[in-house]
């Protein structure tokens, strides 16, 4: 995301923050807490995805194995 549009986002996000959290607040206090908070939330969700997609990963890995299990005692267990 370039630097212009990082202000464009962040400018916006500050906005709906202050007013959903009710803080009057000047333009470059919204701007920056949009900035700031965008960066924290995507920290935040890069972290919760990659360790969140390393359990899916795990569950499909379990499900996978289980399925190769079942379809081997169906079909070819003697």
């Amino acid at each position: 995301m370039s630097f212009i549009m990082l202000i464009i986002v962040g400018a916006a996000a500050g906005f709906i923050a202050t007013r959903m959290m009710r803080i009057e607040a000047n333009v470059f206090v919204t701007v920056a807490i949009g900035i700031l908070g965008a960066l924290l939330g995507g920290v935040v969700l890069r972290v919760l995805g990659s360790v969140l997609g390393m359990a899916f990963g795990f569950v499909g890995a379990v499900i996978g194995a289980a399925l190769l299990i079942w379809i081997w005692q169906t079909y070819f267990k003697e």
